[in-house]
């Protein structure tokens, strides 16, 4: 059995955990730089504010409807994560981290187990231990531990929070019920092929052929089918796991229009992805930067510009990255544009040691004994090296004005009991 553990709402639970008096309170979190709404409570969700909306938009709204705004503070809803996971780690030996507030864990040899009484223990103690509120599904497979995991949440005042298919019919009831955009792996593109189908729910999806979903899907599209049909065939992947490609993006505090304020904050992106990429031990092949104005400033001149550049040989140099991102970005600025939002973007990722050498193409070798320091020096004393295309004087600080205190991972936040 496959269960789907996942946090409710789960940055405004990590804020309510350390300020109950927000409990039952409309709680919404914003983006970085209080950009938008990217997290919103139960209550702010009835209350009609949208998913992405702009925070500027909606200020007045907020003041109104007694919604309380903070701004994303990662530190404490990263260190709340690992809390959360290693308690499900406790539960069984077989977790994959799914995401910051998901995790699938496996129950291997626990046939004997009532899971629907496990999965509530596993509920008390998460809740317990750390305040978040969870939900769980728990399934045959892992499609349709997301399935059970949606009904849990869904009915909640009868499952309260833990909903298992432990049967087939239960399976051919939860399917039915499912509809097929909400299926857990099913794109856009997808989706258009389906709906051309008539395809309404997982239960119409697990109808077609197999050799129709292999041809329209592949193989993963098959997958998916089986593990619908209750037959499992996708497994817990390990930590370890590639990603396709490593993003820093940022909107910047005030606008830009200068090339040298531009080539620096590119830098410092630039420089963000390649430490993401030595952390993971992975080299990147392409650099793909864009440049984005601010599109609420409609009286302005506007744009928005992208490009790409394939890198001679794969790398997870600072300096390589770096300097290919500032030619990617100088082909696309354009004077007399205020420049709002810009990022960074690697792909094509392969393991560091698997990179195909070049005879004639390579790394400067002495990048890897200068980024080994560099990173040493980073972790040992907790500021950042810099490289000299980086504004060596300037701290980038985010605009965080409803930041709430970083109450497990600065000593000086703790909370002090009267």
């Amino acid at each position: 059995m496959f269960a789907l553990v996942d946090c409710n709402n789960f940055y405004a639970s990590c804020e309510r955990a350390f300020q109950p008096q927000y409990n039952d309170v409309p709680v919404a979190i914003l983006s970085n730089n209080d950009g938008c709404f990217i997290s919103r409570s139960d209550e702010a969700k009835r209350l009609g504010l949208p998913m992405a909306a702009p925070a500027f938009k909606y200020r007045k709204f907020c003041d109104d409807n007694g919604i309380k705004v903070f701004s994303s503070n990662y530190p404490l809803y990263g260190d709340m994560s690992k809390r959360v996971m290693n308690i499900l780690s406790t539960f069984t030996p077989d977790v994959e981290v799914y995401s910051i507030d998901e995790a699938f864990l496996k129950f291997e040899g626990f046939e004997d187990y009532d899971f629907k009484e496990y999965g509530k223990k596993i509920q008390y103690k998460v809740q317990k231990s750390t305040g978040i509120p969870i939900s769980i599904g728990i399934a045959p497979t892992k499609a349709l531990a997301k399935v059970a995991n949606k009904i849990a949440k869904k009915f909640r005042s009868r499952t309260h929070g833990v909903f298992v298919i432990g049967s087939d019919e239960e399976r051919i009831k939860a399917i039915k019920w499912t509809k097929i955009e909400t299926v857990w792996g099913i794109g856009h593109g997808n989706l258009k092929r389906l709906k051309s189908k008539n395809v309404k729910t997982a239960y119409d999806f697990i109808q077609l052929s197999d050799d129709w979903v292999k041809k329209q899907m592949a193989i993963i599209g098959l997958r998916l089918k089986k593990d619908l049909e209750g037959i499992p065939t996708l497994d817990l992947d390990d930590d370890t796991r590639d990603r396709k490609a490593i993003a820093t993006t940022r909107s910047f505090e005030y606008t830009y229009s200068d090339i040298e304020d531009i080539e620096e904050r590119i830098s410092t992106f630039a420089s963000s992805c390649a430490e993401k990429l030595r952390s993971q031990k992975s080299s990147c092949n392409h650099v793909w930067v864009f440049l984005r104005s601010n599109k609420h400033k409609k009286n302005e001149l506007q744009d928005r510009a992208n490009n790409m550049v394939t890198l001679p040989y794969a790398t997870d140099s600072s300096l390589t990255i770096s300097a290919y991102a500032i030619e990617a970005v100088r082909e696309i600025f354009k004077p007399g544009i205020k420049y709002k939002k810009a990022g960074v973007i690697v792909s094509g990722l392969v393991p560091t040691d698997q990179r195909q050498l070049d005879l004639f193409l390579s790394e400067n070798p002495k990048h890897n004994r200068i980024m080994q320091v560099m990173d040493r020096v980073n972790d040992k004393y907790g500021y950042k090296l810099k490289i000299a295309n980086q504004d060596l004087e300037r701290t980038w600080k985010m605009r965080q004005e409803h930041l709430s205190p970083k109450y497990t991972t600065n000593i000086n936040d703790i909370i002090k009991v009267k």
